[in-house]
């Protein structure tokens, strides 16, 4: 990839210093990206908006063929390069081979219910019992826990395999060894010094692996923990005289994980997910199906359904419903049981949904107190004893995306601890701070990634917590706004906005964490209608170019925010709007619809 300008020396764009949103608006293309953007097209043949957004994140001239058409086999590192890898796989392959009963301990979210059955359906392919266990977000919490071992243990587990979690299990791995079980972790949190004793420990953030593979989420180590089995097991016969799993096929489980865990899509991630959504397009796993189905995608599934459609129905399970519906969902072969899953996930996220909105009405309100006195308060933290604990990361999320700064948000237990989740602004790495927080006892316990990270302290140290985050955080918050502006890849008007744009773009993807979807300012377009839709108080906008053509689009949950604000206000009037493309197909015709996320009034 070649080296881009600094944001905050591009020369803004349209002149728009200070969107509704507050932040500058700047060309994502330097000078010397536009011209690479130039040879990318007459080089190989492609329209010049695709250049420009293939140079404006760093693609160059001879990167192009393998960026459009990203191999798995090309970008397959072998599995070994992790730490560990060989000692997990070997023992696994043991397992297999004595036909052991495999106990997998996985996280309550989509990257957790994604690598248990990964692992799962493995084992089952190879005629291997297993057992799974997805703990209770609100009796057990997170990762591993004692109780939980022992009861797997009773059920006749000879091997604990932990998936997303164990990294900082040191206690209760401490008591699988003791009862006799050896230990794998398959994990990609941010890893402390000290590790719990397992006898491997395949995670490639741990401090001492050297693999580069350190945006992998779960479900990508566990995806290379199986080709490295395979390979242990076809060494030894295993094989011999039956199928090999069909590895590829699991590939739609590593795509969903993949996106909806929001780690990078570059390189080998980029390529999982391009492969998994094919593989999802083949509609062969029926729980996945049934899901697709309940949420209304008549269409072929993109990556942005993951995050949007797919993710949050099996994350609404762990939230506030059964921790393991998702792991059933993706493992049954049963398509009614598979349609009832689904259904059930969907109700579960509906009332989540509910649960959300006012707990995050009530977040905000708290925020503006305190920011209202200290507006430059690099962090924001908010508590309350009414908040359901599946819903805090939700909390946190919003509310970082209001402040555009890193959020925690706390719900108070009966037992006087208080379980947080927190959010970061890109730049800013919370799981760092996290850790620190534990390190110096501030923290009963706590873990996560950079941009992500869960927390357990006392009730009563919240104001304690949130004094310790300032402190560590101000520094890196205040760096991460200088560089806070909103990247443009191109003008679009209304009468240019066509499908064909939609699908040239769609080489480029998918898009995501790490690879942003491309961004379109429509200058100058005057704001037709504008009326608040649905239950989540999106904004449904149509606007008019000055050649008379028409756009509509949507402003996700901005009613009564600054977006929505701003686009009701401007009705008859012209606005400068940016937002994304995507092509709504309905009755049979094909339309460009535009995800607005900012707008700026002309000067």
């Amino acid at each position: 990839m070649t080296e881009s300008a600094p944001l905050s020396t591009l020369r803004p764009f349209l002149n728009v210093t200070e969107s509704v949103l507050g932040r500058t608006w700047v060309e994502r293309c330097d000078p010397a990206q536009s011209t690479i953007a130039v040879a990318i097209a007459q080089t190989h043949g492609l329209p010049d908006v695709l250049a420009r957004v293939l140079a404006g994140r760093g693609v160059g001239v001879q990167q192009t063929e393998g960026f459009l058409n990203p191999r798995l086999r090309d970008l397959m590192p072998d599995p070994n390069v992790l730490t560990d890898m060989e000692a997990a796989a070997n023992r696994l392959a043991d397992a297999v081979q004595r036909r052991e009963q495999v106990a997998i301990f996985g996280d309550y979210d989509v990257d957790g219910a994604c690598s248990a059955s990964l692992l799962a359906e493995y084992l089952r392919a190879c005629d291997v019992p297993y057992l799974i266990h997805i703990p209770d977000r609100i009796t057990e919490g997170y990762g591993p826990n004692v109780d939980a071992i022992r009861g797997l243990k009773e059920q006749g587990a000879q091997l604990l395999v932990t998936v997303d979690c164990g990294t900082a299990s040191v206690a209760p791995l401490a008591e699988a060894k003791h009862l006799g079980l050896d230990s794998v972790v398959l994990d990609h949190h941010q890893a402390p010094e000290t590790l719990p004793e397992a006898l491997a420990i395949v995670n490639p953030n741990r401090q001492d692996d050297l693999s580069g593979l350190g945006h992998l989420c779960a479900a990508g180590v566990v995806f290379l923990t199986l080709v490295a089995l395979n390979r242990a097991l076809r060494g030894r016969g295993f094989f011999n005289g039956r199928q090999e799993p069909d590895l590829m096929a699991s590939l739609d489980l590593v795509a969903l994980a993949t996106v909806a865990d929001v780690v990078p899509l570059i390189g080998l991630n980029r390529a999982f997910v391009r492969q998994g959504l094919a593989v999802m397009r083949g509609r062969r796993r029926v729980g996945l199906a049934a899901l697709l189905d309940t949420a209304g995608l008549a269409e072929a599934p993109e990556s942005w359904h993951l995050g949007f459609l797919v993710g949050p129905r099996i994350n609404a399970g762990g939230r506030i419903g059964d921790a393991a519906l998702g792991s059933r969902l993706l493992l049954t072969e049963d398509p009614v049981q598979a349609g009832k899953l689904a259904t059930e996930l969907d109700q579960l996220n509906r009332e989540r949904q509910a649960i959300e909105v006012e707990a995050v009405a009530e977040a905000e309100a708290q925020a503006l107190l305190v920011l209202e006195h200290a507006p430059d308060l690099p962090v924001v933290v908010t508590a309350s004893p009414e908040w359901h604990p599946g819903v805090v990361g939700l909390i946190a999320a919003r509310t970082k995306e209001r402040f555009r700064r890193p959020a925690f948000a706390f719900t108070v237990n009966q037992d006087g601890t208080a379980t947080g989740s927190g959010r970061s602004v890109l730049g800013v790495d919370l799981g760092a701070v996290v850790r620190a927080a534990v390190e110096i006892g501030l923290a009963i316990k706590g873990g996560g990634h950079t941009m992500a990270a869960g927390i357990t302290i006392n009730a009563g140290d919240v104001d304690k917590f949130l004094a310790f985050v300032t402190a560590k955080l101000a520094e890196p918050v205040t760096s991460a706004r200088i560089n806070d502006h909103f990247a443009i890849d191109a003008a679009l008007t209304a009468g240019g906005a066509q499908p064909g744009i939609v699908t040239d773009l769609e080489r480029a993807g998918p898009f995501g964490s790490g690879q942003p979807e491309p961004v379109f300012v429509f200058p100058h377009h005057r704001v037709v209608e504008a009326r608040e839709v649905g239950s989540g108080g999106h904004v449904r906008v149509k606007l008019r170019g000055g050649d008379g053509s028409f756009v509509g689009g949507i402003a996700f949950r901005a009613a009564g925010q600054p977006l929505g604000n701003a686009l009701s206000g401007a009705i008859g009037s012209p606005l400068h709007v940016a937002g994304t493309l995507s092509i709504d197909r309905w009755g049979g015709g094909e339309k460009v619809s535009l995800r607005i996320i900012d707008a700026a009034r002309p000067e």
